[in-house]
C-alpha cells in the first residue's frame, strides 16, 4: 500500500507542476518534481518524489539546479525508513522539516454521512477557492497557495468544497490514478473547525470514488489531520520524512 501512497505523490507533483504561471514537470528515471517559479517560498509546491535512492541521488544534480535557477525552497519526500537517502540530503545541507504519516484504506463499504451532517456542499467546487482556503486554514499569512493553485488537468481531480450561508469554509481535492484515488489539499477555516466538516466532506468524496470505480484510497496525514482520518478508516503506513532546503543552504 505504500507504493499507493507514492504513486499519489507523483501524481500530486506532477498536477502541482502543472498549476500555477510558469509551473513545470522535471522527471528523471524514478524520479518527478514540481518547479513553480510563482511561489518559491512553498516547499511543499515544489516538491520531489522518487522511486528508488539510487535514482534520487543520480538526478539530484538536476533537481537541486532546476529548484536554484528560479531561488526557491524545496522538499524531498523521503520513503519510510530511507535512512540512507536521509543522510545523503542532509549532507546537502537538507533538514527534516516534517514528518506526516502516510495512510490508506480500501473503498469498499465506504458510506456516505447523512444528508444532515453537511448540509452545503459540492463535488464541482471552483479551484480558486482552494488555495484561499489553505492559506487561511494553516495561518501562513501568505497567498502562496492561492498563487499555486490556478488550474487543474481536466478531468484528473475533483473539487469538494463545503460552505456555510454561501461562503466556502472546507474544501478537499481527489486526484484518481489506476484505481487509487488520492486524498489532497484538506483545509477547514479556523473558524469552522469542530463541526465535522472536513471528515463528512471527505466521507462524500469517498463514496463518489468508490462510485467511480476506484479501488483504495491514499493521503498524507498532517497531526492536525491525523486523527479524522484515521476514524474514517484510515491505517497509517509509517512516516514520510520531508527534507527541505532552503535557497542558499
Amino acid at each position: 500500500m505504500i507504493e499507493l501512497v507514492f504513486d499519489g505523490l507523483f501524481h500530486f507533483i506532477r498536477v502541482c507542476g502543472d498549476a500555477s504561471d510558469g509551473a513545470s514537470v522535471l522527471e528523471r528515471e524514478g524520479v518527478v518534481a514540481a518547479v513553480a517559479p510563482a511561489v518559491p517560498e512553498r516547499s511543499v509546491v515544489n516538491s520531489v518524489a522518487y522511486r528508488r535512492g539510487d535514482d534520487l541521488i543520480a538526478a539530484y544534480d538536476d533537481v537541486a539546479a532546476a529548484y536554484a535557477e528560479i531561488g526557491a525552497k524545496w522538499t524531498v519526500w523521503v520513503r519510510p525508513g530511507d535512512e540512507r537517502v536521509a543522510r545523503f540530503l542532509e549532507d546537502r545541507g537538507h533538514v527534516d522539516d516534517a514528518q506526516p504519516v502516510a495512510m490508506a484504506r480500501e473503498l469498499a463499504g465506504v458510506e456516505r454521512p447523512p444528508a444532515d451532517a453537511l448540509p452545503d456542499w459540492t463535488a464541482d467546487g471552483d479551484l480558486l477557492v482552494v488555495g484561499p482556503l489553505n492559506d487561511r486554514a494553516y495561518g501562513l499569512d501568505t497567498d502562496s497557495f492561492t498563487r499555486a493553485l490556478r488550474r487543474l488537468p481536466e478531468g484528473v481531480s475533483h473539487v469538494y468544497v463545503a460552505s456555510d450561508e454561501g461562503e466556502p469554509v472546507g474544501c478537499l481535492v481527489m486526484t484518481d490514478h489506476e484505481g487509487n484515488s488520492d486524498v489532497e489539499m484538506v483545509a477547514v477555516v479556523p473558524e469552522a473547525r469542530g463541526r465535522g466538516i472536513s471528515g463528512n466532506l471527505l466521507r462524500h468524496a469517498l463514496a463518489d470514488a468508490a462510485e467511480r470505480g476506484c479501488r483504495t484510497s491514499t493521503l498524507v496525514a498532517t497531526k492536525l489531520g491525523y486523527p479524522t482520518y484515521e476514524r474514517l478508516g484510515f491505517e497509517p503506513l509509517g512516516q514520510i520524512s520531508m527534507w527541505e532546503l532552503s535557497p542558499g543552504g
